[in-house]
């Protein structure tokens, strides 16, 4: 059975939510975060991402960063622009980008399911991010970064969502980058009670994006023994029907000492290749690959893609097995200093410009891995490879915190 949990959720004025609301920590940098937040003292990267508020040369790990996001958080549910739900409660929250649109219900996951294995992870975590988002939660005594996580969709829980969100929503703005945010809260006890017995009859519940925040929430309730509010953690919770997997793209530094020359020759014993390809793949098994300011087209022979398992059917994982090491002696991307991963939000004209200037060599376009790949592969307690899927939209930050 899968445990969701109501709870009293601090959340931001109705009026000043367009104003708070961020991206999540981990999809900017420090720079970024600080040309964002220019000139809105409201802007919740300050939380998120606090070494914004000070100099430019300080550690973002330092225990001034940390402490400077508690006393940005603390300021402002003193001013009011957070406040409190009266009482635990479910939300749902709603997310619209271009012309798609994915509900999620607002609740805490469970802890211990989490170190169960019935919360289902799929990629493994660093220890120096886990240890970053716990100091985080401990400082502000808050998780603020929602764990993005999904589940078999389940015809009646699609359908009672539609008939709460038929109503106005309580929270409703649309952000710089033109992604709708709205959400609905869902306090009636005949509402919670029936939702909570619905979840209880799905075998698992899957995270899509956020391990390390889970991870450390995991971690944050062994050691206060599920004291507090510690024995669960902030979650949206989407069927996976409507979930939006973007390609995690691959760029290298260098050749591996290889001419260009013998990079495609050594491709073409792997891929059918053809020249001025798509720079984005339209199935499965397909890649682009950008060299010396050309596309090519692959397409991975036959006799690399029968009799594996679901996880080295992936793309991203015949991409390492059969070309990242062989090719490039990358054998470890997780620590490779040669490879870089970009998200699929950013285009492949992104890769373009990165490899045009020099600063990459070459770059690898990938076809998105699939959500029942994802659900099989974590089933089955299955690790993916680093970077195997980028999901959109992103949940905001301060739509939902929970207070520990």
């Amino acid at each position: 059975m899968a445990t969701v949990t109501p709870f009293a959720a601090l959340r931001p004025d109705p009026a000043l939510a367009a104003r708070v609301c961020e991206l999540p920590y981990d999809v900017m940098s420090s720079a970024e975060a600080r040309v964002m937040a220019a000139g809105n003292p409201l802007s919740f990267l300050r939380v998120s991402k606090p070494e914004i508020d000070l100099t430019e040369e300080v550690d973002v790990y330092s225990p001034a960063v940390y402490a400077q996001g508690r006393r940005n958080f603390q300021k402002l549910i003193e001013d009011g622009v957070l406040r409190r739900d009266p009482e635990p409660m479910f939300h749902l929250y709603r997310q619209i980008m271009g012309g798609h649109s994915q509900t999620g219900l607002v609740g805490l996951a469970s802890c211990q399911e989490y170190l169960d294995g019935i919360v289902r992870k799929h990629e493994l975590t660093r220890p120096d991010k886990e240890d970053d988002r716990v100091r985080h939660i401990e400082a502000l005594e808050a998780q603020t970064g929602p764990v993005f996580l999904t589940y078999q969709a389940v015809p009646a829980i699609d359908e009672w969502v539609g008939r709460i969100t038929a109503g106005a929503p309580e929270i409703d703005f649309t952000a710089p980058d033109g992604v709708r945010h709205s959400a609905w809260p869902v306090a009636s006890a005949a509402d919670i009670a029936w939702v909570r017995a619905e979840f209880a009859q799905l075998p698992a519940l899957y995270i899509a994006d956020g391990h390390h925040r889970s991870a450390a929430a995991a971690r944050i309730y062994q050691k206060r023994r599920g004291g507090g509010g510690s024995s669960g953690f902030l979650s949206v919770i989407f069927p996976h029907t409507q979930m939006k997997i973007l390609p995690y793209n691959r760029m290298l530094k260098d050749l591996n000492g290889k001419s260009p020359a013998l990079i495609l020759d050594a491709l073409g014993r792997v891929f059918a290749i053809t020249p001025d390809g798509p720079a984005s793949p339209v199935a499965k098994h397909q890649l682009g690959f950008y060299l010396a300011g050309d596309w090519y087209g692959l397409v991975f022979r036959q006799e690399f893609t029968r009799g594996k398992s679901a996880m080295d059917l992936l793309d991203v994982s015949l991409l390492q097995a059969e070309v990242l090491g062989p090719l490039f002696d990358i054998d470890d991307p997780r620590t490779s200093h040669r490879i870089a991963f970009i998200g699929g939000i950013r285009g492949t004209a992104e890769l373009e410009k990165r490899v045009d200037s020099g600063e990459f060599a070459c770059a690898f376009s990938m076809f998105p891995t699939g959500i029942v790949n994802l659900m099989e592969i974590a089933d089955a307690g299955g690790i993916m490879p680093p970077k195997s899927t980028w999901f959109e939209p992103k949940l905001r930050d301060a739509m939902f915190s929970h207070l520990l």
